[in-house]
């Protein structure tokens, strides 16, 4: 497959995801979840956090500001897949690496503190299994554009290389 033909799969790819209900139904499902945890860090987890213990209470603002981070993150790359579904955005620019996800960070088990609330620990596991989840869509719907820079890249580093070690003649 050349790099034209590669393009127009992905294109196609990102477009008809775009459009298809699991799409919808995801885009849905996180924004939903960056409204209630935003209504609990605000309403009852705020109350809930007066009541910890000092460390518990250290290990709920860490963890309540990765579950802001996490979210934000993922409301981002939702509001980019829109955009490329309204045509606001083309599909090339949605595949830009600054909208890439990156792959989720693992939170020791010991910041997670056997004292932070249920509701808290509920909506960071939702969170950890969406950003999961989207990671991979991610990854299908724009792996190949990166592969192909990855594959164009590494072959420029061995030209170069080849060029270094025999003067100019490796080609």
């Amino acid at each position: 497959m050349d790099a034209a033909e590669t393009n127009r799969t992905a294109k196609t790819g990102a477009m008809t995801f775009v459009q298809s209900e699991v799409f919808a139904r995801t885009f849905r499902e996180g924004m939903s979840l960056v409204e209630e945890t935003a209504n609990y860090l605000d309403g009852e987890g705020r109350d809930a956090s007066k009541s910890l213990s000092r460390s518990a209470a250290l290990s709920y603002a860490g963890a309540s500001m990765r579950l802001t981070t996490q979210l934000m993150q993922i409301a981002s790359w939702l509001l980019v897949l829109r955009a490329v579904r309204e045509g606001d955005m083309s599909v090339a620019e949605a595949s830009e690496e600054k909208y890439r996800l990156n792959a989720r960070e693992r939170v020791a088990a010991d910041l997670i503190s056997g004292e932070l609330p249920r509701r808290l620990l509920a909506l960071i596991d939702g969170a950890s299994q969406l950003y999961d989840r989207i990671h991979r869509l991610d990854g299908d719907l724009f792996r190949m554009k990166r592969s192909e820079t990855q594959t164009h890249d590494a072959a420029a580093q061995q030209r170069a290389l080849l060029d270094a070690f025999s003067g100019g003649r490796g080609r």
